[in-house]
């Protein structure tokens, strides 16, 4: 089966059922979300209402049989694994200066031995700025431009702070680290917590992060004035054009009292760590007519072996990516 039909069946699915499970547990929808972010953004048809601005990229990964001692997944079956990459500005703005203060994201989709698919969506941040949608929701209402200015109202955002707490974290990481010189150059966070399943069944939580073997380097504050809008694209198609840039997956094991069901919160830095595998990227491209640009990066399609928590943010994540998917489809 060709691979952008089985993302069309996987969204149609996910369009007829995710959203009813997902209104049993919380009072926010996935249409009220985007919605909240195509009033902050506007609407740019056939394009992402988040992440909009991005670059696709290919390579490969190879996992490591520490690794599959944890997961039975085919991810860790030790031979190289296709995967198409893309790499994104957090906002739903396609023209987003590449120096703005805002997350990059790395989105992964491996393509398993078996057919099956695997997604990883995450974040260059180590936590999210909500522990609930609703916090999402609230970002996105306060956010949205005031007619008279054309800027967010300063009052609803200090209301917007003040009423939630779990997204200061995400805010102080913002202000404390500036914006990569290179999506190569960028360390990647799942942020939310994730179960790894053996071959007897057994279950561990994990959560993982990809780390640059080119090492992290961010912009100086003279470099912040003087790039340009677009440079991340570029850097990243001239630095795989010298050769293959690497990440290594690196996870952490949980243990029980481990929040599992809240993506602000870290967990203790001397939690086990194991090397997972290698990410290579050979190639990057614009996203228009690329392989990437018509994948629906759901983090919660996962093949055997890995299995989602019930992290309420992760859970609503799905439905949400399949409306704002459908909406693109349909050249909306």
């Amino acid at each position: 089966m060709r691979t952008d039909t089985i993302h069309l069946l996987l969204t149609a699915q996910l369009i007829l059922c995710m959203p009813l499970a997902t209104a049993q547990s919380t009072d926010v929808s996935p249409e009220q979300v985007v919605t909240a972010l195509e009033g902050v953004y506007g609407v740019h048809p056939g394009q992402r209402r988040n992440h909009t601005k991005g670059t696709c990229a290919l390579g490969e990964f190879v996992g490591t049989t520490e690794a599959a001692g944890y997961s039975r997944s085919l991810l860790f079956s030790a031979s190289a694994v296709p995967v198409v990459a893309r790499f994104s500005l957090a906002g739903g703005n396609p023209r987003a200066p590449d120096t703005e203060r805002s997350p990059r994201g790395m989105a992964l989709e491996f393509r398993l031995p078996d057919g099956s698919l695997q997604h990883m969506t995450m974040l260059d941040t180590p936590m999210f700025f909500a522990a609930m949608p609703r916090t999402f929701l609230d970002k996105m209402l306060a956010l949205k431009p005031d007619p008279a200015t054309g800027k967010p109202d300063p009052e609803k955002l200090k209301a917007f702070l003040a009423s939630h707490p779990d997204n200061r974290g995400q805010a102080m990481f913002l202000a404390d680290h500036k914006p990569p010189v290179s999506y190569g150059n960028d360390a990647y966070y799942g942020i939310h917590t994730f179960k790894f399943i053996d071959r007897e069944n057994k279950t561990t939580l994990v959560r993982w992060r990809f780390v640059p073997q080119d090492g992290e380097k961010r912009l100086s504050d003279a470099e912040l004035k003087s790039m340009p809008e677009d440079f991340l694209e570029q850097a990243l198609s001239s630095r795989t054009a010298q050769g293959p840039v690497y990440w290594d997956m690196l996870v952490s094991i949980g243990e029980p009292s481990d929040p599992q069901d809240d993506p602000t919160i870290l967990w203790p830095t001397n939690r086990k760590e194991l090397k997972a595998g290698t990410l290579t990227i050979s190639s990057a491209m614009a996203q228009t007519k690329a392989e990437c640009e018509k994948i629906n990066y759901d983090p919660l399609v996962m093949g055997d072996g890995i299995a989602a928590t019930d992290d309420p943010v992760l859970l609503f994540r799905s439905p949400s990516y399949a409306f704002s998917f459908a909406k693109r489809l349909g050249g909306l």
